[in-house]
């Protein structure tokens, strides 16, 4: 394995098209083919045989640290791409285990275009049971495809991408859904695992403050172990709560980040106080609540599938008109929220999020001149040998 400095410089324009002959030359000074109109890893002989680096963890979370504004604006541009239809964004593949009913493992493909012109896979695992161990839920593995060749080009750490497009969107919506109303100064945490810290970073990191923090957790080592490390962190006092129904009422922030596979949150008095709600765990609320609320989702084709609670409300009343718009939607003026009545946010989680994240840490790595290039990963590159 090798380290060098090639880099896959982003396009400043649609690179979804193929460009029609050679552009001027990419930062290593090799002039492109009629294939690409970027320095990606295109199979045209010895001057560029396609490439494989490897990312591991330490390099995407150092390649993330300390840029949350840059990533959430990532996220949203990303948003913005899929509303205008320049992504493919398939449904999710679940896979399932009989013997292991509570895990699976979820393949999401992906193609992402606007100025990013890249494909990839994420391939991220569910096992609950990892906790017992002292190990997250969630693993992933993110693949990147060469937009022009479909090459793989990299391989990363999937989990902490993943962890950061999830806390990064319920940022971003938090923000985009508290405007025209108070800003939220009390944020409730129901689930207080990796995602939880994650949003709770990104929260604080792109200019939130909060006069009290709550968190609730079936598991109390948990909620004390997140207590910890947000006292650690910061000086708003944190509050462990012994119900759940303590703290949403508590809290007009909040922030579902669980393991529920079905509705568990069935009390709609719960939310008089008329809360933004951050419905990232998908399955914590009957349906209801969401009929009593205002709804907003990332994709409503996505988000309305796999039993998640909009899924639940879709099969009760045979319709989709509970659903108000899309982030996107909201962003651009499209979908209004109402100042007076509880809104959820449903995000489902788009692959194309993780394909955005994924080529900026690339990007990054590659900047550093650390990436970890595979020597001879793709091996006989000749058609007739």
């Amino acid at each position: 394995m090798t380290t060098e400095t090639r880099t896959h410089t982003t396009s400043t324009t649609d690179t979804r098209t193929p460009s029609a002959g050679p552009s001027a030359a990419p930062p290593n000074g090799r002039t492109p083919t009629a294939a690409s109109t970027h320095d990606g890893p295109v199979p045209t002989g010895q001057d560029y045989p396609p490439r494989f680096a490897l990312i591991g963890g330490g390099q995407v979370e150092a390649a993330l640290r300390g840029r949350a504004a840059e990533v959430l604006d990532l996220v949203e541009e990303t948003y913005r791409v899929h509303g205008g239809g320049d992504t493919v964004n398939p449904p999710s593949y679940f896979l399932r285990f009989p013997d292991r009913p509570l895990s699976r493992i979820i393949a999401l493909p992906a193609s992402l275009g606007g100025r990013f012109g890249v494909d990839g896979l994420k391939w991220v695992s569910s096992f609950p049971g990892n906790i017992e161990y002292g190990l997250p839920r969630a693993s992933a593995l993110l693949l990147l495809n060469d937009h022009d060749t479909g090459y793989p080009f990299a391989c990363l750490e999937g989990s902490i991408i993943s962890a950061t497009r999830t806390a990064a969107s319920a940022a971003l919506g938090a923000d985009r859904l508290s405007r025209g109303r108070p800003r939220p100064r009390r944020v409730g945490f129901v689930g207080a695992g990796l995602i939880a810290r994650y949003i709770h970073t990104y929260l604080a990191a792109t200019g939130w403050e909060f006069d009290e923090v709550g968190i609730y957790d079936p598991d109390p080592d948990s909620a004390h172990g997140l207590a910890g490390s947000l006292t650690r962190s910061s000086q708003t006092p944190v509050v462990v709560h012994d119900d759940i129904e303590s703290v949403i009422r508590g809290s007009d922030l909040v922030v579902f980040a669980t393991v529920a596979a079905r509705p568990h949150v069935t009390d709609e008095s719960w939310f008089d106080h008329h809360p933004v709600v951050l419905h990232v765990s998908l399955r914590d609320l009957t349906p209801e609540i969401l009929l009593g609320a205002v709804n907003v989702v990332d994709d409503v084709d996505h988000c309305l599938k796999a039993d998640t609670s909009p899924h639940l409300v879709e099969q009760l009343t045979g319709s989709r008109d509970f659903i108000a718009g899309t982030l996107d939607d909201v962003m651009a003026g499209r979908a209004e929220i109402p100042p007076d009545r509880t809104v959820v946010f449903s995000p489902f989680g788009l692959g194309v999020l993780d394909l955005a994240v994924g080529l900026f840490v690339y990007e990054a790595v590659a900047r550093a001149g650390e990436l970890n290039v595979v020597d001879g990963f793709f091996h006989d590159l000749a058609r007739h040998g």
